[in-house]
């Protein structure tokens, strides 16, 4: 175990905290609630961003920007939405600053009053459907796909570093289409491109589904999910898609010329995910020794360490190293050489396992004399000798089954922690002793749905697709139920 580090069967919470801390991912700031993203930290949502971006370009979609504040009467045209977002807002009331008279530093200009709030964006969909209607008059400006990457305030009390925070980055998708049927598919398409990105990329396994109507975003008539597990038993909402109708169209009055010449509403979607995928990251993969990522977003995906007692045996495994790297690069796997001789060899062996480098490389002299290197994976901690010869080739099918072993260890765990129940009493002992998703019969109602929240602290995570039907009872009320659909207590 490494030193300074709280277990996960100890302290989770606090085993989470020293991770990010000890890993260099983040730390809190001076302001409340707000984190900032160390190097190594966003290094790894780089890794996200890039793959995520090529793949919304691969389905047809562009970057744009919109801007960070939005008139506060933008939020009173959609009812719901602004219901949803009300107390997460952060409010502009001023323009300027000027110095105090009694020479106490800086206060605000009384004079310089707002003539309307501005709203710091919790989410774009106002400010991007107001853009929207100088954009449209026609079936020919439909389909409209555009993505922003940008940040967001959502005002939290209760923070945690990358999980939640009053701050974050992410990625927000806006779309509008000439048809319901379109809207739906690219709802759908969204969703499943997250799915993708998560199990491929990530290595987490998600199940894909329907939000609930109480767990819907505000203002959409469908809210689809990716729901996955961390290993303590809570779920994590690590995406979701929205189909938004007509709702924001009609708020703003944006309609368009169809084929038949006749006026109709554009039809909405919009979809994000957030830097609290890397929190997802930390709690689905890593170990009581540190971080642990998968290879394809691990910002250095093999460190070699040299061992040497002196300039000559430095210079001689440098220049075989050289080799090494050149092959490793070749292949597109990122490498560092970590020849830095002010520390030693235990320390860098510590750091870089406390920091989830997927495959470490040791040669010393006598690995050099035999032509040979130690291996060691990050994923299970094991070591072997392999020779230097056809030394790139075995990383990299290494770096693949690192890939595959984290998804399906991921994968086992999750169905290993997915339990049905069939009564009240059975529900609240799973989720008491043991976690996980509980797959349990629910009568359909929103007040059923938020009694159950306020009894037992979890909620209907999704209700999955293609869930097959099964005549039940409801756990809480015994009403007749045709389904069961997936509870947890989450993040």
């Amino acid at each position: 175990m490494a030193k300074n580090f709280a277990t996960r069967e100890e302290n989770y919470s606090q085993w989470y905290n020293d991770i990010v801390k000890r890993a260099d991912l983040a730390e809190n700031s001076a302001v409340r609630g707000c984190m900032v993203i160390k190097p190594y930290g966003y290094a790894i949502w780089e890794k996200m961003h890039d793959a995520l971006d090529a793949m919304f370009k691969e389905t047809g979609h562009s970057n744009a920007y919109f801007p960070l504040f939005i008139p506060k009467s933008f939020f009173s045209k959609e009812a719901s939405h602004v219901e949803g977002f009300a107390k997460e807002c952060a409010v502009i009331t001023h323009y300027r600053l000027k110095n105090d008279p009694d020479g106490q530093g800086v206060v605000v200009d009384p004079d310089a009053k707002l003539e309307e709030e501005l709203i710091v964006r919790p989410t774009s969909e106002t400010i991007i459907w107001n853009t929207y209607k100088n954009w449209i008059q026609s079936y020919r400006d439909l389909p409209i796909l555009c993505n922003q990457w940008a940040n967001v305030v959502r005002w939290e009390m209760r923070t945690r570093l990358f999980l939640r925070t009053a701050e974050f980055l992410w990625q927000e998708g806006h779309t509008a289409h000439a048809t319901k049927e379109e809207a739906m598919e690219e709802t759908e398409r969204m969703l499943n491109v997250y799915a993708t990105f998560a199990e491929k990329y990530m290595s987490i396994p998600v199940i894909k589904g329907f939000k609930s109507p109480n767990e819907r975003f505000a203002g959409a008539i469908e809210t689809l999910c990716i729901e996955a597990l961390m290993q303590d038993g809570k779920a994590l909402q690590a995406g979701t898609s929205h189909f938004l109708g007509q709702n924001f169209a009609k708020a703003f009055d944006v309609q368009f010329l169809n084929k038949e010449n006749q006026l109709e509403y554009v039809w909405a979607t919009s979809w994000g995910v957030s830097t609290r995928l890397i929190g997802a990251l930390i709690m689905t993969h890593s170990d009581d020794n540190g971080l642990v990522l998968p290879p394809k977003l691990a910002p250095i995906q093999v460190v070699i360490i040299p061992i040497y007692k002196s300039e000559e045996q430095r210079q001689a495994i440098g220049e075989k190293v050289d080799i090494l790297i050149k092959k490793l690069k070749a292949k597109n796997i990122s490498v560092k050489y970590d020849d830095d001789d002010s520390k030693r060899s235990g320390w860098k062996f510590n750091e870089y396992e406390v920091k989830g480098v997927p495959v470490r490389v040791a040669i010393g002299p006598r690995d050099l004399e035999n032509n040979q290197a130690e291996v060691a994976r990050r994923d299970t901690l094991e070591k072997q000798t392999l020779s230097f010869d056809n030394l790139d080739v075995e990383i990299e099918k290494m770096l693949d089954d690192i890939q595959q072993n984290l998804f399906n260890k991921a994968l086992k765990f999750r169905e290993e922690n997915t339990r049905k129940a069939d009564t009240w009493e059975e529900f609240l002992d799973i989720l008491d002793n043991q976690g996980g998703f509980v797959a349990a019969h629910w009568d359909g109602t929103p007040e059923t749905e938020e009694k159950i929240k306020e009894a037992a602290k979890a909620t209907i995570r999704c209700i999955p697709f293609n869930n097959p039907l099964e005549e039940g009872k409801c756990i809480f009320t015994g009403k007749p139920s045709k389904q069961r659909v997936l509870f947890a207590r989450a993040y």
